[in-house]
């Protein structure tokens, strides 16, 4: 099969485009023919080897957790999908035989397994995994939108309506709302929930695009004082939850910006991990900071729902043949882009 694969950690160039043999799968597994697989960070990180994504290599790896297509080969056991479905797959994979995934408290399982990571992923034209994973989705979603839902849309919906417990009356600050998981918490937040949205982003044309997809207020952290724009805006209070997948950039604004009994979830850390906390500050305002890696498998099956009745919108800033996967990875890291970044397989 056709794949874009590394065999080494490095710049772009270590990505190759080849041949490599076909997966086969076990008793659990389904196979499918990708047609279409979405960047996320975790592609840049776990290619240059940074943040605790060091491989080391038995043979090439193959990148890509979000991805879309079509199965055409499905193990004994598997029940929810049959041959010849289209879906889209949830990348993280739960053992299932843990106490927490016996507890139904999957996102919380103590040995998953992540698409493109752990196990080879979707910059290929076939890909092997967890049946248990797979979401069918209706004729009215493309492949492509499809890939672009399930790393950004899963952690915003875990912070948002699960963990952060927003409600139509509060206000959110959602950091860096250009990003796919900035796009996609602008959505949950003013469609799903009805908040209060206040953006942070870098030029005026991201500005506009969050606006169009339900920011109330955005702020340009590169020319203007988050912190004191925010008071502003809130009359003072601060705001009720932020959704932070930046780290470190964002930490100095984001935390001083969160108000009295404010949550604070943490999804991703592209700008750096590490960050000073005023502890007194946390318990005088009884605020709560949380962690969610992706989000629960049944919500996956809601947000497709919600794609599917417009009501959620992926969005998509630019696809790639597959065999033009550096160039992909090149504009990720220019950061000149507005939503996901789309390989056609």
């Amino acid at each position: 099969m056709k794949a874009v694969y590394m065999k080494e950690h490095g710049s772009s160039d270590v990505l190759e485009y080849g041949e490599l043999l076909e997966p086969s799968i076990t008793e659990g597994q389904i196979k499918i023919q990708v047609k279409s697989c979405a960047l996320n960070r975790l592609d840049i990180f776990t290619r240059l080897g940074v943040r605790g994504t060091r491989i080391k290599f038995d043979g090439p790896h193959v990148l890509g957790g979000d991805l879309s297509g079509d199965v055409v080969e499905i193990g004994s056991q598997v029940t929810r999908v049959k041959v010849g479905d289209r879906v889209v797959i949830n990348p993280k994979s739960v053992c299932r035989q843990c106490d927490q995934c016996l507890n139904a408290e999957d996102e919380l399982c103590t040995k998953p397994n992540m698409l493109g990571s752990t196990m080879n992923g979707g910059y290929a034209e076939f890909v092997v995994t967890s049946g248990s994973t797979a979401v069918k989705i209706p004729d009215q979603i493309t492949y492509t939108q499809a890939a672009a839902i399930p790393t950004v849309f899963l952690p915003a919906w875990s912070i948002l309506i699960r963990r952060g417990a927003l409600k139509p009356w509060e206000t959110v600050l959602v950091v860096s709302s250009s990003s796919g998981v900035g796009s996609a918490a602008l959505q949950v937040a003013k469609n799903v929930v009805g908040s209060t949205v206040i953006a942070t982003t870098s030029s005026e044309e991201k500005a506009n695009l969050s606006k169009s997809l339900g920011a109330d207020e955005v702020v340009n952290y590169n020319s203007e004082d988050v912190i004191e724009r925010v008071k502003e805006l809130t009359d003072g209070r601060g705001v009720d939850v932020v959704i932070d997948h930046v780290g470190t950039d964002a930490w100095a604004y984001s935390l001083p910006s969160l108000g009295v009994g404010g949550r604070y979830g943490i999804c991703g850390v592209s700008s750096g991990y590490k960050a000073e906390l005023q502890m007194g500050s946390l318990f005088l305002k009884n605020q709560t900071i949380f962690g969610s890696f992706m989000g629960k498998m049944a919500d996956l099956p809601r947000i497709v729902e919600l794609v599917a009745r417009g009501v959620l919108k992926p969005m998509v800033h630019k696809t790639f043949p597959l065999r033009d996967a550096a160039k992909a990875h090149e504009l990720m890291e220019s950061r000149e882009f507005f939503g996901k970044i789309i390989l056609e397989v």
